[in-house]
């Protein structure tokens, strides 16, 4: 999965581009982030080794320790991943932190988070995702393929 995302932000303008590599089981394998910012260019590589531990350029992490997924503060797109990889079926709930990347200096925290499977609307898949660290609560809304069309407040997909 690739991708690049640009924003301004509290008056910082940064541009983000990705790679994320997943496993046949929908797992974070490795993703390598690039922002450029103002105050230059920085790269940085997170490697998961499918059981939840993680490096960050090249050195352990163990702050991310339990992580299957990465998220990216810059991507609507990475709250796929563990939709993919958990499959709940509707009024199912699961735990799924994740190491969380900062568009502005790239930092990789542990994000932790939740999704419910909602009862499908419309033929769209839809989940109530919560970031408490955020006092964030909304309901994302997914296609058919499972890519997130509607994020409240974040991102909608142009059809």
């Amino acid at each position: 999965m690739d991708g690049t995302t640009a924003a301004v932000e509290d008056e910082q303008t940064w541009i983000v581009s990705y790679s994320i590599r997943l496993d046949a089981s929908w797992l974070t394998r490795e993703a390598r982030v690039t922002a450029r910012t103002a105050a230059g260019r920085r790269e940085t590589v997170l490697a998961g080794d499918g059981e939840g531990r993680w490096s960050v350029d090249g050195r352990r992490a163990v702050h991310l320790d339990g992580c299957l997924d990465v998220d990216l503060e810059s991507s609507a797109l990475t709250n796929t991943l563990p939709v993919h990889r958990l499959e709940l079926a509707a009024g199912a709930r699961a735990a799924t932190p994740a190491a969380y990347v900062r568009a502005l200096d790239l930092s990789a925290e542990r994000l932790e988070q939740s999704y419910a499977r909602l009862p499908d609307q419309g033929g769209r898949q839809r989940y109530r995702y919560a970031a408490p660290a955020f006092g964030f609560t909304c309901t994302l809304v997914y296609d058919e393929s499972g890519l997130v069309l509607d994020y409240p407040g974040i991102a909608v997909r142009a059809r």
